[in-house]
């Protein structure tokens, strides 16, 4: 392996680690099982989170506004409430034990959160309550659903192994448009749409040119366009409305894109391994680097209102920006390992990390 390779494969190793892959059943040793004998249902999408007073310690992996209220997602299905910017934390009941990775509210009361053993829950009530809407093994379902309808013999043969590995595939981000139309990307190559608010979820996956099944981490719609980033540098655009294939568009660069963000000028960022960053004006057709001044990766970001935005790295340093200059500027931090990034309704920047949430000063608009 080349100097970046061993980078790259060190990296998604600790990020592993890290998200509670390897404590789940370890997904990548699943994915080897014979497709002989099926896995059995990990415990943990029936069993609902333990209510702790240790839980606002807890590795927080994601955290996004609810109207005015914050919610933050993160490991052994901890979910936590915060009705006063960010200052305090409650814990709210949630019925799995899983690692969750994301979260998505399209108003102040209807949500999503998403993460390993491809669970989907749902809340209709800011948070408070959720019910679990999808798995991993529905997953696998939906998949072989889709390759015995498009006859392709081997895309059957690998979807029938999923169908046998079971729920053994994180989910890494969400992205809802409305109430009702949404969509979920993670681990080899998985897409999933819905049309109907989460009750049922499709799969999407052979939409998308990707032979390598090369890990989804980012999703974000702009207009009528959606687009994806992942792995070695993968960046897809498809429609929203599920017409059409995607589209592979020529890497920016070869390594990991961690995130990406939608500005309010729909522009967009996306960040990732060894403080990598680009725009694109274009709904990711045409991307530009930024020049972030950083090496570690960039695991966290946040737009900020008109065209300015926030990206931190997993050692909890900031960079602002501003579509679409190509220069980013040091912003005050905190030495944590950032995970998630979000506004509170008073303006203040909310970290979500390994040691659980922060509320830091409100970022200074340049």
């Amino acid at each position: 392996m080349s100097r970046p390779q061993l980078q790259e494969a060190a990296l998604w190793r600790r990020r592993s680690a890290l998200m509670g892959l390897m404590g789940l059943g370890a997904w990548p040793a699943l994915a080897a099982a014979p497709d002989a004998l099926a896995a059995p249902r990990p415990a943990v999408l029936d069993q609902p989170a333990l209510i702790s007073a240790k839980a606002q310690s807890a590795a927080m992996l994601a955290v996004t506004r609810a109207g005015t209220r914050l919610v933050a997602v993160g490991e052994r299905g901890i979910v936590l409430l915060s009705d006063d910017q960010g200052q305090h934390w409650r814990q709210a009941p949630a019925p799995v034990q899983c690692t969750l990775t994301c979260v998505c509210f399209a108003n102040e009361k209807q949500g999503w959160a998403a993460g390993h053993a491809g669970v989907i829950l749902y809340s209709a009530d800011g948070g408070e309550r959720w019910q679990r809407q999808f798995d991993g093994q529905a997953a696998a379902q939906s998949q072989l659903d889709a390759a015995l309808a498009s006859g392709q013999e081997q895309t059957v043969a690998e979807a029938r192994r999923a169908v046998a590995r079971g729920a053994d595939k994180p989910f890494f981000d969400l992205e809802f448009i409305d109430e009702q139309r949404g969509f979920a990307v993670g681990a080899d190559s998985m897409l999933f749409s819905t049309d109907d608010g989460g009750r049922r979820w499709q799969s999407q996956g052979l939409r998308l040119p990707n032979p390598g099944q090369l890990h989804l981490y980012a999703l974000r719609a702009v207009g009528s366009s959606l687009v994806v980033v992942g792995e070695q540098g993968l960046v897809l655009r498809g429609d929203v409305a599920g017409t059409q294939p995607f589209e592979a568009v020529p890497a920016p660069y070869k390594g990991s894109f961690f995130g990406l963000l939608r500005s309010a000028g729909n522009h967009l960022v996306a960040y990732g391994l060894r403080g990598s960053a680009y725009q694109s004006q274009d709904a990711g057709r045409h991307w530009q680097r930024l020049d972030s001044g950083l090496r570690s990766s960039l695991g966290a970001g946040v737009a900020l209102g008109g065209e300015r935005f926030l990206i931190g790295s997993q050692a909890g340093e900031l960079r602002q920006g501003r579509c679409p200059e190509p220069t980013l500027t040091a912003a005050p931090g905190e030495p944590l390992p950032l995970t998630g990034l979000a506004l509170a309704a008073d303006g203040a920047l909310i970290a979500a990390s390994l040691r659980g949430m922060r509320r830091l000063p409100p970022p200074v608009l340049t």
